[in-house]
C-alpha cells in the first residue's frame, strides 16, 4: 500500500484532496468491474467547499491510470482551472448540466457499458423482474438522446435529472448521480446489475416473470429512504478500497 505524503502531494485543501482520492479510487474500481469504454466515459465529483467547481477525468487517459493528482478541476463554465489539461467536451455537458440542475448532488457517474446500452435502446426499458431492479423502479428516469456538447442538450439532461437519481439515456448508456461518491457508485452497481440480469433473462427465449406492483410498493417504501441517506453505500466502498489495497493500486497520488 503506497500512501502519499502531505510533502509529496499537491498543495489543497484537505477536504479536496480526500475527494480526489476517492473520486480516482471510483475510477479504478469500474476498471476492475470492467465497466470502462476505453478512454470515453467520466466520472465526476463536487470540490468540497468550493461554489461551481468539479474534478474530472483528463480525457485520454484509461480508468487504471487515473491519480487523484491527474484529476482536472473545472468551472461551469468549461474552464480548467490550475493546471491545464484536456477534457472530454460532451462529459463537461452531461456532468455541468446536472450540477447546475442539482445542487444537492455530490457526484455524477456515466457509463457505456453493453448491458446499459442494451436496455438502452430497447422499448419498454428496465423492467422490474430482479431484485437489483424493484430497489431502483421508484428512483427510475429516461432521458431521450439529445445532440452532445450542446447547449440544449446540457439543459435538457438536468431537467431530466431532476426527476430521479439513476436515469437510463436513451441508445446510449446509464446515469447515476448522488449525496456522495459511495452512493453514487452504489446506485451505478446496482443498475448496472439490474441491466446485466435483464439482457441474460432476455435471451433464455421465455417469459419473463415481473414482480408485483404491490411488492414494488413495499420495496420502495422500506428500503427508499436509506438509498438517499448519507449512509448510503459507505460498507460496499470501504470494501472496495480494501480491494484496490491488495491489489497495490496507486491511485492517492
Amino acid at each position: 500500500m503506497t500512501v502519499t505524503t502531505l510533502s509529496t502531494r499537491p498543495q489543497m485543501a484537505e477536504a479536496e484532496w480526500q475527494t480526489r482520492c476517492d473520486l480516482a479510487a471510483l475510477y479504478h474500481i469500474l476498471h476492475y468491474y470492467r465497466m470502462t469504454d476505453m478512454i470515453y466515459t467520466h466520472m465526476t465529483a463536487r470540490v468540497p467547499g468550493e461554489d461551481g467547481t468539479f474534478l474530472i477525468n483528463s480525457y485520454g487517459d484509461l480508468f487504471d491510470e487515473m491519480t487523484a493528482s491527474s484529476l482536472l478541476k473545472m468551472d461551469m463554465d468549461g474552464n480548467v482551472i490550475g493546471d491545464e489539461g484536456n477534457y472530454n467536451e460532451a462529459g463537461f455537458t452531461i456532468h455541468s448540466g446536472v450540477y447546475k440542475a442539482r445542487p444537492d448532488v455530490q457526484c455524477v457517474m456515466h457509463t457505456h457499458t453493453r448491458a446499459g446500452i442494451a436496455i438502452s435502446i430497447t422499448k419498454k426499458g428496465l423492467l422490474p423482474i430482479s431484485q437489483d431492479a424493484a430497489l431502483l423502479m421508484g428512483d427510475l428516469a429516461y432521458h431521450d438522446y439529445g445532440t452532445p456538447s450542446t447547449q440544449t442538450e446540457c439543459e435538457a439532461l438536468g431537467q431530466s435529472c431532476q426527476k430521479a437519481n439513476n436515469i437510463i439515456l436513451r441508445n446510449h448508456g446509464l446515469l447515476t448521480v448522488g449525496q456522495s461518491i459511495p452512493s453514487t457508485f452504489s446506485r451505478m452497481y446496482r443498475l448496472e446489475h439490474a441491466c446485466s440480469a435483464q439482457v441474460a433473462a432476455m435471451s433464455m427465449n421465455d417469459e419473463l416473470i415481473q414482480i408485483s406492483p404491490q411488492v414494488l410498493a413495499e420495496v420502495e417504501k422500506k428500503y427508499g429512504d436509506f438509498d438517499t441517506s448519507l449512509e448510503s453505500g459507505q460498507l460496499e466502498w470501504s470494501a472496495m478500497l480494501r480491494l484496490l489495497d491488495r491489489l497495490g493500486t496507486d491511485y492517492r497520488r
